[in-house]
């Protein structure tokens, strides 16, 4: 047996106790920007985000494009800086390691990344790509080195005379698996997969989640799998962290987060994963609008804006759905005039169903509300900040506007409910008893 042979047989034989918790992130932060005497609000990429993973085990992280899924993978590894709270790796706060400290914190963990095309140096060959961790960290002798490289591509379903190609001589399956080659080469006990999928055809992304579960279960790996596929996450992760505008808004096991979702974005989500068995009719939840402007994020739960579920001031919660999904819509619109400067690729490119908020207001209520009747309750409500724009003052506007049909949705982030006697949580105001819905409200699948 080769030396790197028996380097894998100790590390399966010292497997620690399942259930020990590997990683814990609590109240991280990861901003761009916002520092400085003319800088402008930050970019909050990740903002207050905690959880923990297990060691041993595969959580999942999934949501929108933009919602700073990838900057929280990069920030556990600290490829980007952490505005704020900490990273604790077995006990260490990595968010406070520098220099030697930090380059040797980084052999225990490693990334592969989305595009293996462009994750690969062309110049170098594939023995090479995979030695470089083993060289930067001074691993043993060269020989070594090189008896580790032969031992790892056959781990990973490559062959020895692989050893001197160059990645275009690849398919891109084969490219994923150098990449995964090249994040064991150390020995890591936390590996974080970005899209490890995404880019390859579907059946070559089987073969691809079948060998990082074989290795998972071969030398007692940690996953944080980052994904957009709902299908991919729902085969190989234990638990699921859902993400939207930097915060986790709902986290639990998988298969009680796809069988009974309990957050409305989560709900959304998942209703957008196609049925194939035809006798279920799927209802789709829709979201209006794209996700507001990470540097101008709401004040109260981040999914104000576009929920379906969100909770209505006491003398509006008999409403019409058309006339208060209009008034949300406005009040988003003027929402937008508060904050944006009104270049003309602004005015050009519009808002929301294609109304330029930075146009007519009196044209933008028209388009707003014209499929809608107004009651005579609500009329003068959207008059009183109708004149606010006119006069130039958006803010006012917004304000009258949230004052007037605003709830605790506006004004308040939630605490974080357990939604499960497994520990699922939730932060949603509707998990409260004074705004819980009834449960058929939020059901997703009906029978035909």
């Amino acid at each position: 047996m080769s030396q790197a042979s028996s380097m894998y047989q100790d590390q399966e034989e010292s497997e620690t106790q399942v259930g020990e918790t590997l990683v814990e992130v609590d109240n991280l932060k990861t901003y761009y920007g916002g520092q400085g005497i003319f800088a402008g609000p930050p970019v909050k990429a990740v903002d207050g985000v905690s959880f923990d993973i297990k060691k041993g085990e595969t959580l999942g992280l999934v949501g929108e494009s933009g919602c700073g899924k990838t900057t929280l993978g990069r920030t556990l590894i600290q490829l980007e800086n952490a505005r704020g709270g900490s990273v604790n790796f077995k006990g260490t706060d990595i968010t406070e390691l520098s220099g030697k400290e930090l380059k040797d914190w980084r052999k225990n963990v490693q990334m592969v990344f989305q595009d293996p095309e462009s994750s690969l140096n062309e110049r170098m060959t594939v023995g090479e790509i995979i030695k470089e961790p083993l060289d930067v960290h001074d691993w043993k002798e060269p020989r070594d080195r090189r008896a580790r490289v032969r031992e790892i591509l056959d781990i990973v379903g490559l062959h020895p005379e692989h050893y001197y190609r160059y990645p275009h001589q690849f398919s891109g399956g084969q490219k994923q698996r150098v990449g995964v080659a090249r994040a064991l080469a150390l020995e890591p006990e936390f590996i974080i997969l970005d899209e490890p999928v995404s880019a390859l055809d579907a059946s070559v992304q089987a073969k691809i989640l079948n060998l990082l579960d074989d290795l998972q279960d071969r030398f007692g790996l940690t996953y944080l799998l980052i994904a957009h596929d709902l299908s991919v996450v729902e085969q190989i992760t234990d638990r699921v962290a859902v993400m939207y505008l930097g915060h986790i808004l709902e986290i639990g096991k998988t298969d009680e987060l796809f069988d009974d979702p309990a957050n409305p974005y989560t709900l959304s989500l998942l209703s957008a994963i196609p049925e194939p068995d035809p006798t279920i009719e799927k209802r789709r939840i829709t979201l209006r609008g794209t996700p507001p402007n990470p540097r101008d994020p709401p004040e109260g739960c981040p999914f104000t804006t576009r929920c379906p579920m969100k909770v209505r001031p006491e003398q509006y919660r008999d409403m019409d759905d058309d006339l208060w999904e209009a008034i949300e819509v406005f009040r988003e619109v003027v929402r937008e005039r508060t904050r944006v400067e009104r270049s003309l690729t602004s005015r050009v490119k519009g808002a929301i169903r294609g109304t330029d908020p930075y146009g007519d207001v009196d044209e933008i209520v028209e388009d707003t509300f014209g499929h809608v009747e107004i009651p005579p309750e609500v009329q003068p409500h959207i008059g009183e900040a109708v004149e606010h724009v006119k006069n130039g003052d958006e803010e006012s506007a917004a304000e009258y506007l949230k004052d007037e049909f605003g709830s605790i949705c506006d004004r308040e982030r939630s605490e974080k409910y357990r939604v499960s006697d497994t520990g699922r949580t939730s932060r949603c105001h509707r998990h409260a008893a004074e705004y819980e819905e009834p449960r058929e409200s939020v059901e997703i699948y009906e029978t035909t």
